[in-house]
């Protein structure tokens, strides 16, 4: 017995953009962003009690309705007079670690080529079809399955290709993800896939929160009673559902309207079309949603708030939300002659005037959150620069980063077989085809020429199969490797002790860093950060796949104090050495960012070549990069690299353009003979 949707406290916004796709899920899905344990699943699993039953084709796997079946089913053709049954919308959940394979189904490629039958086993996709997706923690699944996942929720249609084997099914679904943004941040480019998006968070109010709990034990103790309690409720709003559908094609929206739509999108920049083609149809299926047939201006505005905030992230730095001042301003003068809304006094139901106040709070709340990178001086530049503390100097306030640039590509050396991702090269799924082998399981990429070849030399024995074609048996498949790229842990260790704190040089080196975390996102890493000074070193960052909280632990960074160097990379190789256990196949790279002094213990110099010893008997592949400027260099770095078995590179070399121009510095010989 699952929890009364009606049941659930606040959440005025994710209550009406679930709703909203219920009643129209060409809107495209909802994504819920928010902390954990404020009832996001809670809520997805109940919305799907509310849909009005379907009518499938009898023992067709594909849910297909018998009034208007597929024509490309692979259950099919049906028959007009099949029998049907009447069953619940499904809800399918799809969880993190699924493979391709699960997702859009599988071709037995062994059965197609060697008995000639096409077997085709449906994936999730299938199972949703006319139901509810739900995928909790989306942000977690590779981008390669994001991708599928809209494209089928966008085209209504799953294919799977298998080496010229074609299937193609309906697969339309209302879709629902849930992330929490301290794990990660998806794409922009997939943000935009995504219809609508709340941002979700406890109440701070304890009246409300203990009413939540209050209604949760109630649950818990007795969870058919419970229900009882709220089915009338319950059954209320899947009438509701069923009456928006209904009519949901008669509903106008009047060319005004549509303008208004264009000014808030133009006004918000957001990229392409797609923003207000889902504010449209988000505002439609609010008129529906009050049953009026005429969409309005504060329909638009709901609307609005529902599918802009999270297309206007452009870059990983940058915070969901809208401005509503700026909203205001585009949505203009009001409609001078407004149908009354629905719902009592005030042209707003209760669902309706919570919701905008909660989510003008909430977008409020946000805009003031947003920071931005303060520009600064060119990466490297220490004309001018404040001396460095001495060793014992007391805390510095923060610097600002400087200005991020692009970084240079920074690898880990060798074949991997790790999350797919964009940084070292490794065995995946996809990618170019290297080579073929033996297959240790199921074929689901088959190396072709490697099949014919293992099946030429046994032909005169088998014999000609009819028509002339080449007799194959299992022994002679040939499975595909395939190489691509891989995603690696990228762990941080910077030396924010006063040899660092020169103003100009700490603001260099946190741009520099600002930099790698970019990069770090754009190529699909985890990102750890480990500082170091004073009398020891903090991990600042656990590994996580967030580097939106690694930029802004990033920007309040102090600096002052000794350099325990020997406890920066022993606390790095601790991070190293968890992370193996979760996750031995993610391949790390070790970045040190320092000047390679070190001045805290008894042996200091002697502590820090021992602890890089022991992570160079890890084999991890390391970068250092050498914050030392000035006249007169020591070349600690460069020691501490040779330790590490790592490469050394200066600050101002991390830059691609710096590697570019380094490379066309180089002068052809034949140049200087030609000039002479």
């Amino acid at each position: 017995m699952g929890y009364p949707f009606s049941a659930i406290v606040g959440l005025a916004d994710l209550r009406l953009a679930l709703l909203l796709n219920a009643v129209s899920p060409a809107i495209g899905g909802v994504l819920v962003r928010g902390e954990k344990g404020t009832a996001k699943s809670t809520m997805v699993r109940a919305l799907a009690a509310l849909l009005p039953e379907v009518d499938v084709v009898a023992g067709c796997r594909f849910a297909c309705d018998p009034a208007q079946p597929d024509p490309a089913c692979p259950d099919g053709p049906h028959e007009a007079s099949a029998p049907y049954e009447t069953r619940r919308a499904r809800l399918v959940e799809l969880p993190v670690g699924a493979t391709e394979d699960r997702l859009v189904g599988s071709l037995d490629l062994e059965r197609a080529l060697t008995e000639g039958v096409k077997a085709y086993e449906p994936g999730l996709l299938a199972a949703a079809h006319r139901g509810v997706l739900y995928v909790d923690e989306v942000n977690l699944l590779h981008d390669h399955l994001v991708d599928l996942l809209l494209d089928a929720a966008a085209m209504g249609t799953c294919h799977v290709e298998r080496e010229g084997v074609s299937v193609r099914h309906a697969a339309r679904f209302l879709l629902v993800g849930t992330m929490n943004p301290e794990e990660g941040e998806l794409r922009p480019q997939l943000l935009d896939r995504f219809g609508l998006t709340v941002e979700v968070r406890a109440s701070r109010d304890p009246g409300e929160r203990a009413e939540v709990v209050r209604r949760r034990l109630a649950y818990e103790a007795d969870p058919a009673g419970f229900a009882a309690r709220w089915r009338e409720a319950d059954e209320e709003l899947a009438r509701r559902i069923a009456d928006a559908r209904a009519l949901l094609p008669r509903v106008e929206l009047p060319d005004t309207e549509l303008e208004r739509i264009a000014r808030v999108c133009a006004a918000f920049e957001v990229d392409g079309l797609r923003a207000d083609l889902v504010t449209a149809r988000a505002a439609i299926a609010l008129a529906a949603w009050h049953g009026r047939d005429r969409v309005t201006a504060d329909d638009v505005r709901q609307a609005a708030l529902l599918a802009l905030p999270h297309r206007r992230r452009r870059n990983p730095f940058d915070a969901p939300g809208l401005d509503p001042e700026t909203l205001d301003e585009a949505l203009g003068e009001p409609d001078p002659d407004p149908e009354p809304p629905a719902g009592g006094p005030g042209g707003q139901d209760g669902d309706r005037a919570e919701g905008s106040a909660d989510h003008s709070a909430d977008h409020s709340a946000d805009h003031s959150a947003d920071h931005s990178v303060e520009q600064g001086a060119d990466h490297g530049a220490e004309q001018g620069a404040e001396p460095p503390p001495g060793p014992g100097a007391a805390e510095q306030a923060p610097v600002k980063p400087g200005e991020p640039f692009r970084a240079r590509l920074l690898s880990v050396p060798g074949v991997g077989s790790g999350r797919a991702g964009r940084r070292s090269r490794a065995e995946t799924s996809y990618g170019r085809t290297v080579r073929a082998r033996r297959p240790v399981q199921p074929v689901t990429r088959l190396h072709l020429t490697g099949t014919l070849r293992a099946a030429a030399p046994h032909q005169v024995a088998r014999g000609r199969a009819p028509g002339g074609g080449l007799v194959l048996r299992r022994e002679d498949l040939r499975e595909a490797v395939r190489e691509g790229r891989e995603g690696n842990l990228v762990l941080f260790v910077v030396d924010a002790s006063g040899s660092m704190g020169a103003r100009q040089r700490m603001r260099a080196v946190k741009g520099a860093v600002l930099s790698l975390l970019l990069d770090a996102y754009q190529r699909r890493d985890k990102v750890g950060l480990v500082t170091f000074r004073g009398s020891g070193a903090e991990i600042v960052l656990q590994p996580t796949s967030s580097v939106d909280v690694a930029a802004a632990r990033l920007e309040t960074l102090p600096t002052g104090g000794r350099t325990p160097l020997a406890a920066g990379l022993l606390t790095a190789h601790k991070v190293l050495y968890h992370e193996h256990l979760r996750d031995p196949r993610r391949r790390p790279l070790l970045v040190v960012v320092t000047d390679g002094r070190a001045t805290h213990g008894p042996d200091p110099v002697g502590e820090a070549r021992r602890a890089a010893r022991l992570l160079a008997a890890r084999r991890v592949a390391g970068v250092v990069v050498d914050c030392e400027t000035g006249p007169v260099r020591l070349g600690l770095a460069q020691r501490l690299a040779a330790d590490l078995g790592a490469l050394a590179l200066r600050l101002d070399e991390l830059a691609a353009d710096a590697l570019a121009g380094l490379v066309r510095g180089i002068k052809d010989p034949r140049d200087s003979r030609r000039a002479a």
